[in-house]
């Protein structure tokens, strides 16, 4: 049925009119570097074979907190091969590291990332502590088997639950009342203590590391004793340009990062860690190109996770299932040096109509390494306890799960009392249902069998913001009609290029095949981070100006050489086919060659910046997410098998369909993993992992994954961006985690609060 505007204004309904009769429909399309990848010519960070090239290999501490009392690197140092054994003893001093102050690579706003090889002081298990240089990995791994480190323990906290009481508001927060993570406070401050239907329940959520299958890579090359190149897999090229000139106090110009291909990355490569700068020492120190790569155990102490978190959830509602307050209440873990902060707590301001929210966020300082985002960041932590919560009130007033949330659905955003730029979940609500078989769920937990199987239907909502950053593209066009762009963007695995190589064939009508996107290079052109959501939003606006700047162009050539026809034409109108340019319902047209040609050119090009408008302060713009999960789970061993997953997106346009199915894939399998089989185990003994290799630490395999629908509602929303779309990648598991915990309690009746959901919660 058709969804009502909320409170249109007259410019959002003439810019959404305008979204609805967009003249072409975008296609799906193989990646543009899916052969490169399949064919092994792809080159990742470690794989760029540089002259005289030496290798480096972390020791880690063996204790969580102390000092280090002596190295005895001697054996190391006579073994064969090895060319350096660097430690705080002899490290050369990084200019960034100042005995006071912030280190200048610093991803939140407050204290000071690791640096490495500074001091004495051991902060976290497996902290890198020394590096061994040689002229082989296999000669620097013997070398790093022969340090000898003695400590001075001392008594350390990693015990979250533990330690809870110590936990403290963000300094982000003392400083800025207004920030996500400060103390919030909507409606009646005790209106929960007075609602007709009372819940109240503690969620927890365990530590989950990121593991891509691309190891944590960098070689660091000094082509001069100021001039820095690094391959480096990273999420942001300029990010990293611009922390490590900031570090070694060189120019930003004179350092280059590349990261043309980056094999996964679900946020590790959002911060630049500890083993980076190792390498740029190293390489500085032995004079030649280091090449350091992580192995899967450091991979879970040395680059982030997604914290531990506990939660705890007061909603309060009437026998008709009208919310009547939520409290909500978080807290997270943070490195004992950093103070690390995620939205954990946004999606429960916003996403339903309750008249009264609060929301208290603390971190907790433990000697562990610092956490850092990890897709679907806070917001996948907050949806677990807040869908959950919302499903158990449902059951609570004995009311469809569905049904209680569109009760309580929100037509604007109650948090910043703002219209939505646009909302269209209520069709996810419909789509979602119909794919899953909703109408085979019964309100009464362990009705529905399957032999001997228990079949249980949940649903998770989520949303994520829509959000925008500048950007800048330089794009080239040729006689011969070949279009080539490049942009510093990097393209963790959505398939970033396809998706700029489609922007660009829908805006010019140049074959896809003959466009190419150039991206990942700190000296392209400036753009932000791949991670938020942000990047088709973000970079899928310049490669639309710079498209229609090209056009312009042509149009002004044609027009000078007398095509009257093209006079007043607008870039809009003009569209390639083939080796033509023609004009939109006008006969006039011209080749590409003969305009080159008439002008004596060989190519034409253009530089342009696509920026957020004022738009961006009228509406509240974000993504949405529904998902549906149908699962199975033996009565007897507790064992739970997902069999059908459905999830709905409203999230704009979907400008690559066949890149964006996979993202939703993606995501879902993500979430299975959050809900049933993730969990970084640690023994607080030592404050050390049991769960360090993909041997314990279990993440979904094909088995695990079933038949996975995917939905997307594909209105643009124009005013987000002018591409419309409003980000992806996050809110593909948003909602996930929650989903499968709702139908896992609608086949057993046994509701388990933290995560995962494994055998032993169920029997």
């Amino acid at each position: 049925m058709p969804l009502a505007w909320y409170s249109p204004q007259p410019e959002r309904q003439e810019i959404m009119n305008e979204a609805f009769f967009d003249k072409k429909e975008y296609k799906p399309l193989d990646r543009v570097d899916g052969r490169l990848k399949v064919t092994g010519a792809a080159k990742y960070s470690a794989e760029y074979p540089l002259p005289n090239m030496a290798f480096a290999v972390l020791v880690g501490s063996r204790i969580a907190k102390g000092t280090i009392k002596s190295i005895d690197s001697k054996a190391a140092e006579r073994a064969p091969g090895v060319l350096a054994v660097i430690s705080h003893l002899n490290a050369i001093k990084v200019p960034g590291y100042q005995p006071k102050g912030e280190h200048p690579s610093e991803p939140s706003t407050n204290g000071q990332p690791l640096r490495v090889f500074f001091d004495n002081k051991i902060v976290s298990n497996d902290q890198p502590i020394v590096a061994v240089v040689a002229t082989s990995l296999e000669k620097a791994q013997f070398g790093a088997s022969l340090v000898k480190i003695q400590y001075t323990k001392e008594q350390h906290k990693t015990d979250l639950e533990a330690n809870a009481g110590d936990a403290k508001l963000a300094a982000s927060a003392k400083k800025n009342p207004k920030s996500p993570t400060a103390d919030y406070e909507r409606g009646q401050k005790d209106a929960f203590e007075s609602a007709p239907v009372k819940f109240e329940a503690e969620y927890v959520l365990p530590t989950e590391v990121h593991n891509p299958m691309e190891l944590q890579s960098i070689i660091a090359h000094w082509e001069a004793d100021n001039k820095l190149t690094v391959y480096d897999k990273v999420q942001g090229t300029k990010m990293t340009q611009k922390n490590f000139a900031k570090e070694w106090n060189i120019p930003e110009e004179n350092v280059k990062c590349i990261a043309t291909f980056v094999g996964g990355a679900f946020g590790n490569g959002l911060h630049n860690w500890p083993h980076e700068t190792a390498a740029i020492i190293a390489a500085k120190q032995v004079k030649r190109p280091v090449k350091l790569v992580l192995t899967r155990e450091q991979m879970f102490t040395m680059v982030g996770y997604r914290p531990r978190t506990w939660q705890k959830i007061q909603v309060g509602a009437t026998k008709e299932g009208k919310l009547v307050a939520i409290n909500h209440q978080s807290i997270g873990q943070t490195s004992s040096y950093e103070e690390f902060t995620e939205s954990t707590l946004m999606q429960t301001r916003m996403m339903y109509a309750s008249p009264s929210v609060s929301t208290r966020y603390r971190i907790l300082p433990l000697n562990l390494a610092t956490p850092i985002w990890m897709r679907g960041p806070g917001e996948a932590t907050g949806a677990f306890a807040l869908e959950s919560a919302m499903d158990e009130v449902a059951h609570a007033i004995g009311m469809d799960p569905i049904d209680f949330r569109l009760a309580n659905y929100t037509e604007s955003d109650p948090d910043k009392n703002m219209p939505w730029s646009t909302k269209y979940m209520r069709e996810c609500y419909e789509e979602g249902k119909k794919r899953i078989g909703w109408e085979n769920r019964k309100l009464k937990p362990g009705e529905v069998r399957d032999g001997e199987w228990l079949v249980g239907y949940g649903m998770g909502t989520g949303t994520f913001g829509a959000n925008r950053n500048s950007a800048t593209v330089h794009a080239e066009l040729d006689k011969e009609g070949n279009l080539v762009m490049h942009c510093a963007i990097t393209d963790i695995g959505p398939g970033t290029g396809t998706a700029m190589v489609q922007i660009a064939s829908n805006t010019t009508g140049i074959p896809t095949d003959k466009i190419t996107f150039h991206l990942g290079n700190s000296e392209f052109p400036n753009a932000g981070l791949q991670g938020g959501s942000s990047t088709v939003n973000s970079v899928g606006p310049a490669v639309l100006a710079a498209c229609n700047a090209l056009k312009e162009q042509l149009i002004t050539m044609a027009a000078a050489k007398g095509n009257s026809a093209f006079t007043s034409a607008k870039p809009d109108d003009l569209m390639f086919d083939k080796s033509e340019l023609q004009l939109a319902g006008k006969s006039a047209k011209t080749t590409l060659a003969d305009l080159f040609k008439q002008n004596n050119i060989e190519k034409i090009e253009t530089t342009n910046e696509s920026k957020p408008d004022e738009n961006r302060n009228k509406y509240s713009m974000n993504a949405f997410s529904m998902h549906f999960a149908m699962v199975h789970v033996h009565p007897f061993t507790g064992q739970v098998r997902v069999k059908k997953i459905v999830c709905c997106a409203d999230a704009g346009t979907i400008v690559s369909p066949k890149t964006a199915e996979s993202q939703m894939i993606g995501g879902a399998t993500g979430g299975i993993g959050m809900a049933l089989t993730e969990d970084a185990v640690m023994d607080h003994r030592f404050g050390r992992y049991v769960t360090k290799d993909l041997g314990d630490y279990h993440v979904p395999v094909h088995a695990d994954v079933p038949d996975i629908d995917v939905y997307f509602v594909n209105k643009p929303d124009l005013l987000a961006d002018p591409v419309g779309s409003k980000g992806l990648g996050e809110i593909a598991i948003i909602g996930v985690a929650p989903a499968i915990a709702n139908a896992v309690f609608n086949a057993t009746g046994k509701r388990v609060r933290e995560l995962p959901i494994t055998p032993d919660k169920l029997i």
